[in-house]
């Protein structure tokens, strides 16, 4: 094949020679042909592809056709039920919503009710008028050790970072959030000019690298923190141990987003790749993560300070509440983050196969802190692919207080899924340092997508709510949600994530599905302790 084509491509040439001197007006037929000869001779003898060395200049269209296939997947082949990770139909109510347009479906279902993961509310013939539920449900936190507690929304911004998004992306993020009165959470990225500009609510995260508040090598620093802590628009502190995209695995900035302009902001060298640390440096064991999150909470004035993970081992969130039981010091608020959770960049194994999924990972944490009596102190928000106002309640019947939500938004600011936060190409100018690409995002119209895509949502739960007979979200629980388990069988959340008893791992009452993971934790340390023996001999004598 490769002699044909470069025989071919030489004919192509040797005619246009011919032609060119017949009639000159022809020359530029010569350097087309030419050029096509002089790239098939270079595809035939370069050595890296094999595919171009068998068919030289052909075997381009490969990289062409591989470029356009998830656009063609997307706009041509896929289904309204298809696509990933977010689906079309969860992709198009977002859009709806956030343009103000139709959002009501024809026709009926397009998921099969019989099918094994179908999900649903249950109703009640004691419905309430959609007037007489809380029309702006919120949630108050901050502990007993906090002084200027937050109210704040059921859905809200979840964590991405400037370097991550682009800055007209932060800026239409911020100002939907101060419009919409929810709050807007920064990422480990650290808290940026963009994000203050419009005053909307800040949660500035605290990641391994302290972006904006670390020394030279790296460390936290007191004074730098205190100083950001303390603005008025940072309205809590949330300490990230892990990511649902990649837990256990410190976030990356590629060399080519770290402008100089985001150097600065993080304190680390422009144009180079940034990664940050697996773990943190402030602290080492459980109880010293205590002590940490009340240090924070000093430095801020006493504004919530929470932590954000990803659940892992549960022996180890255990610990963590044996150490907050030990020291007597709570955080205001734990962010679960679903091992489904996104980012711009991880590994594919990371990105498939490491951490809890959100709902059990949600589940095990809320009856973790019911089990120590700790509940009432922690407020639980729920962050993982949640779009939908049924998503919602699914997460705030089964334990958490409120949600925040990533993608969501991103789709809200005109995000169309193609799949390029990696490359810096995105063609939408949402997740990109490419201010070409950037600019194209408008601030002034895409801050009010934001505030519609929440209005509308959070509107939708409300109706929600009204149907089940409820007037606020603190009244759903996890009876109120089914789930089928396969042709014949269907079960309420309560029955597969059965309700701790408020203290129940003070006493000697700790369910048995709890007593490994209980027995393996250590306050001293977040490695659980190895019961392998204990394991064995159940292996034994189950078999």
């Amino acid at each position: 094949m490769r002699k044909t084509i470069l025989f071919t491509l030489t004919a192509l040439v040797a005619i246009n020679v011919g032609l060119t001197v017949i009639e000159p007006s022809l020359w530029w037929l010569l350097i087309v042909t030419a050029s096509l000869l002089t790239i098939g001779l270079y595809d035939a003898y370069q050595p890296q592809h094999a595919i171009l060395r068998n068919f030289p200049l052909i075997g381009r269209a490969r990289w062409g056709i591989e470029g356009l296939r998830p656009y063609i997947q997307q706009y041509i082949i896929e289904t309204d039920t298809g696509g990933a990770p977010i689906s079309r139909m969860f992709r198009n109510i977002v859009y709806q919503r956030a343009k103000d347009s139709r959002e009501t479906v024809p026709f009926g279902t397009q998921l099969d009710t019989y099918e094994e993961g179908y999900e649903w509310m249950g109703h009640s013939l004691a419905a309430r008028e959609v007037d007489d539920v809380e029309q702006n449900p919120r949630v108050n936190i901050g502990g007993p050790h906090c002084k200027q507690p937050y109210r704040a929304s059921v859905l809200n911004i979840s964590a991405m970072s400037f370097g991550s998004l682009s800055k007209n992306a932060i800026l239409a993020l911020n100002k939907g959030a101060a419009k919409g009165g929810f709050y807007h959470n920064t990422g480990e990225g650290g808290l940026t000019p963009y994000h203050l500009e419009n005053k909307g609510d800040v949660v500035w995260q605290i990641g391994t690298g302290y972006f904006g508040c670390r020394t030279e090598d790296g460390k936290f620093e007191d004074e730098a923190f205190k100083e950001k802590a303390t603005l008025e628009n940072v309205k809590m502190v949330e300490i990230k141990l892990s990511q649902g995209a990649k837990p256990g695995h410190g976030g990356i900035l590629p060399a080519y987003k770290n402008t100089p302009e985001i150097a600065k902001i993080r304190g680390v060298t422009a144009g180079t790749q940034v990664d940050s640390p697996p773990r943190h440096s402030a602290f080492s064991s459980p109880l010293e993560m205590v002590d940490f999150i009340q240090h924070l909470r000093d430095l801020s004035g006493g504004k919530p300070v929470g932590i954000k993970l990803a659940l892992g081992r549960k022996s180890e969130f255990i610990a963590m509440c044996k150490a907050m039981v030990s020291k007597g010091i709570t955080p205001d608020f734990i962010t679960v983050d679903g091992g489904e959770g996104g980012t711009g960049a991880a590994p594919l194994e990371y990105t498939n196969s490491i951490g809890f999924p959100l709902r059990d990972a949600l589940a095990f944490v809320d009856d973790c802190l019911m089990g120590f009596g700790l509940r009432e102190n922690i407020k639980i928000i729920a962050s993982g692919k949640i779009i939908s106002a049924f998503q919602l309640a699914k997460n705030l019947s089964l334990g958490a207080d409120l949600c925040n939500s990533a993608r969501g938004m991103m789709l809200a600011l005109g995000c169309v899924q193609s799949l390029s936060c990696n490359t810096n190409k995105c063609p939408t100018g949402v997740a990109t340092q490419d201010p070409r690409l950037a600019r194209g995002l408008n601030v002034e119209d895409k801050f009010e997508r934001v505030y519609r895509f929440h209005q509308k949502t959070v509107h939708a739960l409300i109706d929600l709510l009204s149907s089940t007979g409820h007037k606020n979200t603190n009244e759903l629980n996890r009876t109120h949600i089914f789930k089928r388990i396969d042709q014949c069988n269907v079960a309420r959340y309560d029955e597969m994530y059965p309700l701790i008893k408020k203290g129940a791992f003070l006493t000697d009452e700790i369910p048995e599905r709890y007593k490994l993971h209980y027995e393996e934790a250590n306050a001293d340390s977040f490695m659980p302790s190895s019961l392998l023996a204990e394991i064995d001999k159940e292996t034994k004598a189950v078999s």
